[in-house]
């Protein structure tokens, strides 16, 4: 699904509208999946809760499966646009961070529903399943990007480092919202996302105190 921005980059009112359609459809698939279980959730009953017609929610999602996962195909290629195109004196993994960290701002205002998703997740496992291999082929093209920046891919070969670096940066992602729904709404997310990377580039040295942010 393509979205049209205005021509200083902002988003458009039309695709704030179809952003907010989507945010709402995966927010109602995962608050009706904490009560009653994700395989107990018709596509009827989240359009419903949603506002909108199951029509529509299978113009946001192909399956039903699909609204639980909440993974976003722009948000990739935005990032390895942002790869690409950053400064190459910026390290690899400082414009991942920053890149990464623009795009999950909704992370930070949904708290309680990223909570939930975790809660869902571990009642229903094949959506584990399904999300991995989701992520999987996100990964893939991640790593492809990271060789595209530095110039290190040989044919088809990507390399080991930028397969390296986008496995880790994938699990750094999770890392740091698994970790983050368990504190206190008033912790901030960047601070915690921030704090992952950091770890990342000391070469994770164990750090001074049992809990650093």
């Amino acid at each position: 699904m393509q979205y049209v921005k205005s021509k200083d980059g902002v988003p458009g009112l039309r695709e704030r509208k179809k952003q907010a359609t989507k945010v709402a459809l995966s927010e109602a698939a995962v608050r009706l999946a904490a009560e009653h279980g994700a395989e107990n959730v018709t596509v009827e009953a989240i359009s419903s809760a949603a506002g909108v017609s199951p029509r529509t929610f299978f113009n946001y999602f192909e399956s039903h499966d699909d609204a639980f996962l909440m993974i976003d195909a722009e948000v990739g290629q935005r990032i390895r646009r942002a790869l690409r195109e950053a400064p190459a004196e910026i390290p690899v993994l400082e414009v991942l961070r920053d890149a990464f960290l623009a795009e999950l701002t909704d992370v930070a205002e949904r708290h309680e529903v990223w909570s939930l998703r975790a809660k869902v997740f571990q009642r229903s496992p094949y959506l584990l399943v399904r999300g991995l291999g989701a992520h999987m082929a996100e990964e893939r093209e991640l790593a492809q990007a990271v060789a595209d920046r530095l110039g290190s891919a040989a044919g088809d070969r990507v390399g080991l480092y930028p397969r390296l670096v986008a496995s880790v940066a994938t699990a750094a992602i999770r890392t740091s919202i698994e970790d983050w729904c368990e504190r206190t709404p008033d912790v901030e997310f960047a601070e915690v996302f921030r704090a992952t990377f950091a770890h990342l580039t000391s070469g994770m040295t164990p750090p001074d105190t049992p809990d650093t942010r």
